[in-house]
């Protein structure tokens, strides 16, 4: 089973990677073939509300993000993993998140193209770490998540969110966590 993994942290090494590196090794230990793009490493300018995309199903915009539909389009799985920026995802989650308007017009709207049906299988997972405890923390990275995955033809099966992170290489040092983060990343294979 192929998985898309993509760390929206601008920090390479820091705890959002830290916790992702654990979902993966659950999903590789149940044999998941997973490929791991940090999306601060990529060019994704943000969507322009052209439209473009609604006639032709594809982006006008001509970045990075153009080679990432397709393996998007090509993945059985997708994990999004976000450090919690002012209750949401970071400014690079957020730009891919707004940019996959281009595969829910592909599904719903585009007509030159034909539409796209993804498999009924598909799911998505959110993955996010704070450093706050707020009671409503997550709550709009998981809406922006749901919708996220649901524009690029997935169901979301939920999501693994850690709070209480703060310095940098805190996540290394809470074990207990990587571990639950490694069963997370086994259960999402099933």
């Amino acid at each position: 089973m192929k998985v898309l993994a993509l760390s929206g942290s601008p920090r390479k090494h820091g705890n959002t990677d830290e916790l992702l590196r654990a979902v993966v090794a659950g999903m590789r230990t149940a044999g998941a073939e997973v490929e791991v793009i940090r999306l601060c490493e990529l060019k994704i300018a943000p969507c322009t509300g052209c439209g473009y995309c609604e006639k032709s199903g594809e982006c006008v915009v001509d970045d990075d993000m153009t080679a990432l539909y397709q393996k998007i389009i090509d993945t059985d799985r997708l994990v999004l993993a976000s450090p919690i920026y002012f209750y949401g995802l970071t400014a690079q989650a957020k730009a891919f998140v707004d940019r996959t308007q281009t595969l829910w017009s592909l599904r719903h709207r585009a007509t030159a193209k034909g539409k796209w049906l993804p498999r009924p299988d598909r799911k998505g997972l959110l993955v996010c770490v704070a450093a706050s405890h707020g009671e409503k923390l997550f709550d709009g990275a998981i809406l922006t998540a749901k919708y996220a995955f649901e524009a690029m033809g997935m169901a979301y099966a939920g999501d693994f969110l850690v709070r209480g992170v703060e310095g940098r290489g805190e996540m290394a040092k809470a074990k207990e966590k990587l571990e639950q983060a490694i069963q997370a990343g086994e259960k999402f294979m099933e």
